[in-house]
């Protein structure tokens, strides 16, 4: 299996017609790092972190000169930092990322209709009706990632094969930027040799128990009695696991994305304690969540909080909203709600989150007959568009405001 730093790298060199392996998917390379350096040339080949430079942040990309040094995201800064202390850290910019997932995602459906979106960064494509107009999974494959380099600036690899499952393990191990067609017949000899975590499924607790079974490569879980993986997994896990180590897998790409829940979260460079700082920070988050909301379309039923203390404890909270909602106001309420209920006052937040869940859309006609939000959302859509107009943070609420700008315009209700 490839590592994310990009050894181990595969790819096919020459064209591999094979009808069979029409199921494609294709993964941006280290996608937000990458979009931070359309602003940066200079920075292209050297080892860049994206994040906050704080000790207290975690690492959101790296690009592939980081991650030989063994930084990756979701690590300590300050760990990232130890191993790879030359790296040049830049501060995330989301908006830049859903721009240009926008225009990849764009591009992807003018090859074939038939794309699942999965992240901001991967999609898999059924390229089964282009193959007469477009030739087969190679050239299909050539000529998109030439495409989306031509158009976007970005870079990214794919795979090709007859099931979902390896397909996306052939755009992994095609990283960075390759192609990877696996044909049907081949499949078995592409997926034997690996190791047991590249089974979707298979994470570092269930790794261990089949290692400790002598069951270290997918071939090896293949080849195992069913019934051992019964008793050491479970008859559910048991059972995929067998049909993937086979190859097997009859999930058809399938158009559109639902996303699942939609949130933010921020992690405090030092604890906090104060409540009324930590109101100004759920309705910041909040505000993120709204507009994010408004922008897919879709409301929410249900409002989380997260709250992560000192200690490294974490709690969640939620509550169903009596109607679903995609107001960044009646978000803030549900969350602050929450938070004041969870009395947790004296102990100190190192991280908290609002997360709007159980998503249903489309935002406009998922209303109720009566719209007691009216007046709030028609204020927020007012300022969606001004801030894509000129830009995020052109008009926020008040209570964001640094406390001398909020006593010049006066206190309003946070």
């Amino acid at each position: 299996m490839s590592k994310q730093d990009g050894t181990g790298r595969r790819v096919t060199a020459e064209p591999v017609d094979d009808p069979a392996a029409h199921i494609m998917h294709v993964d941006m390379d280290a996608f937000f790092a990458s979009v931070e350096l359309l602003e940066r040339p200079d920075l292209v080949g050297k080892p860049v972190i994206v994040g906050h430079p704080s000790a207290r942040s975690v690492v959101t990309a790296a690009t592939y000169e980081a991650r030989r040094y063994g930084v990756n995201s979701a690590m300590p800064m300050a760990l990232a930092l130890r191993r790879c202390p030359h790296a040049v850290v830049l501060e995330p910019h989301f908006e830049r990322y859903a721009h240009y997932s926008k225009l990849v995602m764009r591009i992807l459906g003018e090859v074939t209709p038939h794309v699942e979106q999965l992240s901001v960064d991967e999609a898999f494509l059924d390229v089964a009706g282009a193959r007469r107009l477009l030739g087969n999974s190679w050239q299909i494959g050539t000529a998109l990632r030439e495409r989306v380099h031509a158009e976007t600036g970005l870079r990214c690899s794919a795979g090709a094969a007859a099931t979902k499952f390896v397909a996306k393990l052939a755009s992994s191990r095609a990283k960075p930027d390759g192609l990877l067609v696996v044909p049907e017949a081949a499949t078995l000899d592409f997926l034997h040799p690996l190791p047991v975590s590249a089974l979707w499924g298979v994470g570092g607790k269930s790794e261990e128990v089949l290692t400790r079974l002598g069951l270290r490569t997918v071939g090896d879980v293949a080849h195992a009695s069913v019934d051992m993986l019964r008793r050491a997994i479970g008859e559910a896990g048991a059972a995929r696991l067998h049909e993937l180590s086979w190859g097997r897998d009859p999930r058809p790409v399938t158009p559109g994305r639902d996303e699942k829940s939609i949130g933010h979260e921020t992690t405090f460079e030092t604890d906090r304690t104060d409540a009324a700082e930590l109101h100004r920070v759920l309705l910041q988050l909040a505000d993120g969540v709204g507009q994010r909301l408004r922008r897919a379309g879709v409301l929410g039923r249900t409002i989380s909080i997260k709250l992560r203390f000192a200690d490294f404890t974490t709690i969640t909270r939620s509550r169903t909203l009596a109607e679903p909602s995609d107001v960044s106001r009646r978000i803030y309420e549900a969350a602050r709600e929450l938070y004041d209920q969870a009395n947790t006052s004296a102990r100190p937040v190192r991280l908290i989150g609002v997360r709007a869940e159980q998503l249903v859309g489309d935002g406009s006609s998922a209303l109720g007959l009566w719209d007691d939000d009216e007046d709030w959302r028609e204020a927020e859509q007012t300022i969606d568009a001004i801030t894509e107009r000129f830009g995020a943070g052109a008009v926020r609420p008040a209570a964001l405001l640094k406390p001398a700008i909020q006593r010049r315009f006066g206190h309003g209700d946070d």
